[in-house]
């Protein structure tokens, strides 16, 4: 008997299949289940489609949806984070200010001005989060948190919000899968070790029946045609640093200075056949698409199959699985961002890093891994420096330090000189005021003195693969599309 708080679960989807997880343990048939969001609209949507699916599987599970966070986190014992602090008016700001100065993001959510400005609105949510925690939460309460940029997100928690927080992303788990297409393997037959920072994580060891695959991967992944045709970053980053990075071939194009630096070369890495692949924009014409399905179609999910609650369904996301060990003492192996506390030898010991961990009843146990390749620790170590600066940033509204974060940033850095990257800043802290409390003394100076300032002209660019995104009715004659979201919208 345990209370689970889930903030930002407005995120239909992803609280649908939380919950699930959760539920697919069997003692936990009689847990709290708390919804909070801003969004009242699509707090019930979620409330409409759990309910559906309580009623399916028996289910006697209390649930509660409120707009208000502190009823949601009274006596919690977890708190599950998924909020995106300005939605997809501020995520397009992230997306389309850095590229009218030609500075190209696929995804924009981690590094890059994007995933910088993120964390400036994040950052002071997640500290009012732990506020509430702190006072009306369960005494040990613990924030298992999805919300990027996943690194500078639960740096902030743990230092300044004084909550014990996990940084929790599923970026390992779809590198194994990838790894196990290139060997023609069910991904089970693969043991992993994975270490890093989030998105800069790298597989150090591939064990099948004991033995050691790392030194073959890269000829499977070239003998792979579709894999060749993709991955084109992450077979140059293994050819050139040894190992296998985790994320995608276009998060990962954007996190380093080499692969979207010049506009007319940056196809010749990328591949539009998803928008993971590297598409300009792709992730926020992506999210763009789906909500607008999601929200003509909802009569269609709750139409659909409910959801089965059985422990063979429980999916592979790490948050119900670290529950289940902590709370019933079953042993969960998994990979975690938690302040390294020298788990990594040669990164820094105030940083978040991404590192095998064990969960039992006695808590989330992190191994000493020790020393990072010292190629791969050197590219951990150019982002750890830009995330640490913009934490400081955010938490204090130090504007000096948010601009030096966007300086210190490898592909701003590769593209802007440092007059381009201050004017965007400060143009990315205007049109984002709104969710930037901290900055608002900084803001009014900046409108104050914008008439007198000799503006730097912007660049005519669009993307070098920037693709459109489609309307409803153009997702409706688009029967791939199409079913893609349909599938979404009935199983996640």
């Amino acid at each position: 008997m345990f209370k689970v708080a889930i903030i930002g679960a407005g995120s239909i989807g992803f609280t649908r299949e939380i919950v699930k997880d959760l539920l697919c343990v069997p003692e936990f048939a009689d847990i709290t289940v708390a919804l909070t969001d801003i969004s009242e609209a699509n707090l019930e949507m979620s409330r409409q489609l759990l309910e559906k699916d309580f009623k399916a599987n028996g289910m006697k599970t209390r649930l509660i949806t409120t707009t208000n966070r502190r009823e949601a986190f009274k006596d919690a014992k977890y708190v599950f984070n998924f909020v995106r602090v300005g939605m997809l008016e501020a995520f397009a700001m992230d997306v389309d200010i850095p590229m009218s100065y030609g500075v190209d993001q696929c995804v924009g959510d981690t590094l890059g001005p994007g995933g910088i400005m993120y964390g400036q609105r994040g950052i002071p949510a997640i500290l009012d989060f732990c506020r509430d925690i702190r006072e009306v939460a369960h005494p040990d309460c613990m924030i298992l948190n999805y919300t990027n940029p996943n690194a500078m997100i639960t740096w902030a928690a743990n230092q300044y919000g004084k909550v014990p927080t996990i940084g929790l992303c599923h970026g390992v788990q779809n590198g194994h899968k990838l790894i196990a297409k290139a060997f023609d393997v069910d991904w089970k037959e693969l043991d992993v070790v994975c270490v890093g920072i989030n998105h800069q994580t790298w597989y150090t060891s591939i064990l099948k029946d004991g033995v050691e695959l790392k030194d073959q991967l890269l000829e499977r992944m070239e003998a792979n045609e579709d894999i060749a045709r993709e991955e084109k970053v992450r077979i140059d980053m293994l050819k050139r640093f040894g190992y296998l990075s985790t994320e995608s071939n276009g998060h990962l194009s954007e996190y380093l200075p080499w692969y979207r630096k010049r506009v007319d070369e940056i196809v010749d890495w990328i591949d539009l056949d998803r928008w993971i692949l590297g598409e300009s924009g792709g992730y926020l014409r992506h999210c763009t698409e789906r909500r607008n399905w999601f929200e003509t179609e909802f009569p269609e999910w709750m139409a659909g199959d409910a959801y089965t609650y059985s422990k063979d369904n429980q999916g592979i996301e790490h948050g119900a699985h670290i529950v289940e060990a902590l709370e019933t003492g079953r042993i969960y192996r998994g990979h975690f961002n938690v302040v390294n506390h020298g788990a990594i030898t040669n990164l820094p010991q105030d940083a978040v890093v991404e590192v095998p961990g064990y969960v039992d009843a006695t808590g989330v146990n992190i191994p000493v891994y020790g020393e990072l390749p010292l190629g791969c620790a050197s590219v951990c170590n150019v982002s750890i420096s830009v995330q640490r600066l913009a934490v400081e940033a955010a938490v204090h509204g130090d504007v000096q330090l948010l601009k030096q974060a966007m300086m210190m940033d490898p592909l701003t850095g590769a593209v802007l000189n440092p007059h381009e990257i201050w004017q965007m800043t400060d143009d990315m802290l205007v049109a984002e005021k709104d969710w930037l409390p901290q900055y608002d003394e900084t803001v009014k100076s900046i409108e104050a003195n914008m008439e007198n300032l000799i503006r730097i002209p912007l660049k005519d660019y669009k993307g070098a693969a920037r693709l459109h995104t489609k309307t409803i009715e153009e997702l409706k004659a688009d029967e791939n599309t199409m079913k893609r979201y349909n599938k979404a919208a009935h199983n996640n």
